[in-house]
């Protein structure tokens, strides 16, 4: 059985009668939108979204300053007051 990653949840066919409505209904929360009892999609607010993809940008930033930091031993140094 396939995850719900949202605390509201709602039929392919309750979705399609007014989505305006389910969106304003969870209001800063996603909601799974199931076909079959399976999530087919999640709806987010522009909001959460904007944020979402705040946090994975701000991981793969971690990520790449991990990875200079354990091979720092090959940078170069630069005076910046000389460039």
């Amino acid at each position: 059985m396939q995850a719900i990653l949202a605390d509201h949840s709602i039929s392919m066919s309750e979705f399609k009668k007014n989505p305006a409505q389910v969106l304003r209904d969870a209001g800063d929360k996603p909601v799974a939108v199931l076909n079959h009892n399976r999530p087919a999609f999640y709806m987010v607010t522009p909001v959460l979204f904007e944020a979402m993809l705040d946090e994975l940008a701000d991981k793969q930033l971690t990520a790449l300053v991990r990875q200079r930091l354990a091979s720092k031993h090959e940078a170069i140094e630069v005076d910046i007051d000389h460039i």
